[in-house]
């Protein structure tokens, strides 16, 4: 508190003049008081998606898909990091391209949300063979999007990380 006085009769003592005054924050309505209209903005770069949200889950299923999962938990946490990978590709719909290039992004966004989402499924089913076929379809789908937007990036499962091409 003394350091904002001691700031604001600097500012004064200079000749700068009175600081300014914090903006009231506009809050919407009570629920039931008025509409607020929704709006979706992006506010990540997409790289941080991928490499916070993606890559995370990416390899925890990995993981969970080494050897047979000896639990029940073990299948349900797999279950819903991909889940949380299929809410990825709902993200990355957020964020086409802005020159070109629209059309092809929206297509491998929904094809990762349907191969994260059939994935999510077979691991609520606990079947271990199906489970890694289905993350091997998904790594082709991440693969294919890295190749329609040159992302110098090749996921390999069961590996130490992904390989730059």
């Amino acid at each position: 508190m003394l350091r904002i006085v001691v700031l604001g009769l600097a500012a004064l003592a200079t000749g700068q003049g009175p600081l300014p005054q914090p903006q009231k924050v506009q809050r919407p309505p009570a629920a039931g008081a008025g509409k607020v209209p929704a709006k979706l903005e992006p506010i990540a770069e997409t790289k941080l998606i991928m490499e916070g949200l993606a890559q995370p889950n990416y390899k925890g299923i990995e993981k969970i898909l080494r050897q047979p999962p000896q639990d029940t938990q073990q299948w349900v946490y797999g279950r819903g990091q991909a889940l949380l990978l299929a809410e990825v590709a709902n993200l990355l719909m957020l964020r086409p391209p802005k020159n070109q290039g629209q059309e092809a992004w929206f297509t491998r966004a929904m094809e990762l949300r349907d191969a994260a989402t059939q994935l999510s499924r077979t691991l609520g089913t606990k079947d271990f063979g199906e489970g890694r076929a289905r993350f091997i379809q998904l790594t082709n789908t991440c693969n294919r999007c890295h190749q329609t937007f040159r992302v110098q990036v090749q996921i390999e499962p069961w590996t130490e990380g992904p390989a730059a091409k």
